[in-house]
């Protein structure tokens, strides 16, 4: 392939040198390297259609190569992307879509090739407790497309996934912080709640960050920082678990109505037995 490459090139090279020479380039000649890059398209999209994604990406980037002044040249690089995205070849997709947006960024679906690239990064997230680094970059992607692309189709899923990312990573901070309470590093943890609190109050982990700063505060004997938080918690999330939890923290022999059915049950099963 890197001899055909090669090959396309010296084409191509030659091409521009004869059109430097002579600018009356036969229309015949032109036309018969557009049908050649037609074809080559039309190759690359029927090998992707019966799922040979590498062979198409190939002809995709062949039919570029071969007319890169025509309007179906940055169709070509996009659809090379699309082919390695769509079987999981990320880091060859990101490749081109970073070429694509540095050759074409006056092109018209420029901001769908933000969007893949973006959605590439997110595809590579694995474990975000492990590795941030796609999450973050992930993350820049969506958010320049909200800001400069906001009237599109893709500022909707953006957002979405905006909002699952902000999930990743308060669970992340969340892993942390869990982490530095059982080595009993109480600052450290402390300080990951806060992060979750002040940063990622529209995730789901903000009810428990919150019933963690009340753990903590009133462990360590600071009694009104913890009823700071326990008020936080009470007045936003007074029907979650982690409310049920902090309130048991100052009432030790609270029980909720689920403990209470509970235990009516156990009673319930142990009278039945009795009667057997």
């Amino acid at each position: 392939m890197k001899i055909l490459n090669n090959f396309f090139k010296l084409i191509l090279i030659i091409l521009l040198i004869s059109c430097s020479k002579n600018d009356k380039v036969s229309i015949v000649k032109e036309k018969n390297i557009e049908t050649q890059m037609i074809e080559a398209f039309k190759e690359g999209y029927s090998e992707l259609e019966n799922g040979d994604v590498l062979f198409a990406a190939k002809k995709f980037n062949e039919a570029e190569l071969l007319y890169p002044q025509s309007v179906w040249a940055p169709k070509a690089a996009l659809m090379a992307a699309y082919a390695y995205y769509s079987q999981d070849y990320y880091f060859d997709a990101e490749y081109e879509l970073k070429r694509f947006i540095k050759v074409y960024p006056n092109e018209k679906n420029i901001s769908y090739a933000h969007y893949l690239l973006g959605m590439v990064y997110y595809e590579k997230i694995v474990d975000e407790k492990k590795d941030l680094e796609p999450l973050i970059l992930a993350e820049d992607r969506f958010k320049f497309i909200l800001k400069n692309y906001p009237d599109t189709d893709f500022a909707l899923d953006a957002t979405y996934k905006l909002n699952l990312i902000q999930d990743y990573l308060a669970s992340k901070e969340m892993y942390i912080g869990i982490h530095y309470m059982k080595k009993k590093k109480w600052i450290a943890a402390i300080n990951r709640f806060k992060n979750v609190v002040n940063n990622y109050e529209e995730t789901s982990f903000i009810d428990e960050a919150l019933h963690r700063l009340v753990e903590l505060y009133y462990r360590l004997g600071l009694i009104e920082e913890s009823q700071k938080y326990a008020s936080l918690l009470g007045y936003n999330y007074q029907s979650s678990e982690w409310y049920t939890k902090t309130y048991k923290i100052y009432n030790k022999n609270y029980k909720s109505k689920l403990e209470i059915k509970k235990e009516k049950d156990g009673m319930f099963k142990k009278f039945k037995k009795l009667l057997n």
